[in-house]
């Protein structure tokens, strides 16, 4: 996992990046990690899992440091420069990797509202993994219409997110034409999955294979 050190909108970002080195065609993938005023890092629990699965998949991943985080220069900007971040980061890994097949785009908590408007802005980005999305706290209303299909995941005890406002984004969602968007609610999970990162996981790779073809038994 080299470490790398990237020009910014707001001065230096800090990231982590895994080159496959045996496909030039590698798909592309970034991870954005949960609110960085409230202890959220590139080196969350949730953020290392999801980019090893990726990995996992032959993938070129990276995971950065938002602005003010770590050694990434700036100072938090609520979202907006956040924002400006993780397209700087797309471009950074794009310009190395410029025949990769496709590019997807995955946050958990803060970081998941950050990649859904991502989303809206980078038409090739082809799938999404929206992790425990804080549909009651910040607004997803960008997202008319979704442009790709992907994965929701909400831990069922979560008392952070009420499972009624993921609900509400999954069906807007679900009901435009064209997309297929999973929603998964996890028996036993809170927010923060803690104890149940192996369930979470899981499912990240069950819907990791099913879209990437490698396994079609997924409902």
């Amino acid at each position: 996992m080299p470490e790398v050190i990237f020009t910014g909108p707001d001065g230096r970002l800090e990231g982590r990046v895994h080159q496959n080195t045996k496909s030039p065609n590698a798909p592309l993938a970034i991870i954005l990690h949960p609110h960085p005023q409230l202890g959220g890092t590139m080196n969350n629990r949730i953020v290392y899992e999801i980019y090893h699965a990726f990995v996992d998949r032959g993938f070129t991943v990276m995971r950065f440091n938002f602005r003010g985080v770590g050694r990434s220069q700036g100072e938090f900007d609520h979202g907006v420069g956040e924002l400006s971040d993780a397209a700087a980061a797309l471009d950074w890994l794009q310009s190395f990797n410029p025949n990769a097949s496709e590019c997807w785009v995955a946050g958990f908590s803060f970081g998941a509202w950050i990649g859904m408007q991502l989303l809206m802005r980078r038409p090739e980005i082809a799938g999404f993994l929206s992790i425990a999305p804080p549909a009651n706290s910040y607004d997803f209303s960008f997202l008319a219409p979704c442009p790709s299909s992907g994965l929701i995941l909400h831990g069922k005890q979560d008392r952070v997110v009420p499972e009624a406002d993921v609900a509400k984004l999954y069906e807007r969602l679900s009901a435009q034409k064209g997309l297929d968007i999973k929603y998964i609610e996890l028996e036993g999970a809170n927010h923060f999955f803690d104890n149940r990162i192996d369930a979470m996981k899981e499912v990240i790779e069950n819907y990791l294979d099913w879209r990437l073809g490698q396994d079609p038994g997924i409902d």
